[in-house]
């Protein structure tokens, strides 16, 4: 995921597997555990996405380079909420 598309495919791909297990979990494939599970990976994998977009944009923003942001760690983007 080097540039926005990539990442944008890359959030697309999660919002599809999301959609894809609960529909599994609604069918009765995937129990509660394996549901949450995964979920909580899911979205801690898209907040990273979106923070790392956020990063990218207003580095273009001050007219610094793009590329230069890094994706941070799920324990640092999901501490954002605390």
């Amino acid at each position: 995921m080097t540039d926005d598309k990539g990442i944008f495919d890359r959030i697309n791909d999660l919002v599809a597997e999301e959609h894809e297990l609960r529909s599994k979990h609604s069918a009765g494939t995937v129990d509660d555990s394996e549901e949450r599970t995964r979920l909580r990976a899911l979205e801690s994998e898209l907040d990273q996405c979106w923070d790392l977009l956020r990063q990218r944009r207003a580095k273009r923003e001050f007219g610094e380079d793009p590329d230069s942001a890094a994706a941070r760690s799920a324990e640092t983007v999901e501490g954002y909420l605390n």
